[in-house]
């Protein structure tokens, strides 16, 4: 038995490739049961954070990711025991005077699955993290909450897959190419800032966004010439569903930089009318008509002290009331119906005294 443990193929022997093979399945067999410990060990120290939180939703996350982690360093550790063959060692191409061999090529193969193995399972307790915060997030009124949750996701997200990157080209073309780019990215900072200028200062504008908090997702907003309601906050860009249902994308500079008019925010809304009456009309019907309306808006239990109805001018062709009130009703559809209970009224006073709209002719 001896004797065949220590035949030799392909410059190792039986006995280290059934050491590797036995190792590697040993890991396969008991990957599940060793995931499940390690994810359980972790959410032991992650649970205080978020005692709602269920094992199974962290288990989704992690247990695939680190079974292949736990194989491809099973892999690797057996993998010590064994010498690469000579024979097999063949040369793939001659690069810059140095020849490219398979065995570099399969270290190097070993070398990217396992770190995107590891960055895996990084981005994966983000998502983990950003669900509990998401779920802390979901106990509070504020919805900005929530898109702040999956803003700073989103950003150490992009952090990991750019030290990712950064891993494959060290791992890919040398440690030396990694310190050229780091001090290139000196040199040339300026002209990456000057070239990511607007991506920069929309980034710089979600920043101020969710620290200064203008507005927050579910607000009714008008910006420029777009008026609707905001329904994300993202890196870049906010998303507005507009009165028309359309979804407009504005960047986030110009969400800050602009005028911007948080209609959610108003604590009454005004109501400003101009009432024009024949020329006809003697002055007596138009003082009954304005003293009515008066008397009307004083009675109306939506309508704020403070309004005002008045003669506000006339000509040739009419005399123009002005009738402008305030109301606490913030509701559109409400809105709507005290306006147009007030414009009914209106048109009753003037029935009443006989008094006509003006019609102008050309």
């Amino acid at each position: 038995m001896n004797e065949i443990l220590n035949t030799v193929i392909l410059d190792n022997t039986l006995r280290n490739y059934a050491i590797v093979a036995g190792i590697v399945l040993f890991v396969y067999i008991i990957r599940r049961y060793l995931s499940k410990g390690i994810a359980a060990a972790l959410f032991q120290l992650i649970r205080r954070w978020s005692p709602q939180m269920k094992q199974a939703e962290f288990n989704e996350l992690l247990l695939r990711p680190l079974e292949y982690f736990l194989l491809l360093t099973a892999f690797i550790m057996g993998s010590n025991h064994l010498i690469f063959p000579s024979d097999l060692n063949i040369v793939l191409y001659n690069r810059t005077g140095e020849p490219y061999t398979l065995k570099m090529f399969t270290s190097l193969v070993v070398q990217i699955t396992f770190s995107m193995t590891v960055i895996w399972i990084m981005l994966r307790l983000v998502d983990f993290i950003g669900l509990i915060l998401e779920r802390k997030a979901d106990l509070t009124e504020d919805k900005t909450d929530n898109q702040f949750v999956i803003f700073f996701r989103d950003f150490i997200k992009a952090i990991i897959i750019i030290f990712g990157v950064m891993v494959f080209v060290r791992i890919l073309f040398g440690r030396e190419l990694v310190e050229k780019l780091v001090a290139g990215l000196g040199i040339g900072a300026a002209a990456l800032a000057l070239a990511a200028k607007e991506s920069i200062e929309n980034l710089i504008g979600s920043f101020i966004i969710f620290s200064d908090k203008p507005f927050r997702v579910g607000d009714s907003v008008k910006v420029d010439s777009f008026q609707g309601t905001v329904e994300k906050i993202g890196l870049r860009s906010t998303r507005i569903r507009t009165l028309e249902k359309t979804f407009v994308t504005v960047p986030n500079k110009k969400m800050v930089d602009s005028v911007l008019d948080n209609l959610s925010l108003r604590t009454q809304q005004r109501v400003a009318l101009k009432v024009e009456l024949a020329p006809e009309t003697p002055a007596a019907g138009v003082t009954e008509v304005v003293k009515d309306i008066h008397a009307y808006l004083g009675k109306h239990r939506d309508v704020e002290k403070g309004y005002n109805v008045n003669l506000f001018d006339f000509n040739k062709d009419s005399f123009i009331l002005q009738i402008i009130y305030m109301t606490n009703i913030l509701d559109g559809a409400a809105y709507l119906a005290l306006r147009e209970d007030v414009n009914v009224a209106i048109v009753a006073i003037l029935e009443k005294h006989g008094v006509k709209l003006a019609t102008k002719t050309n």
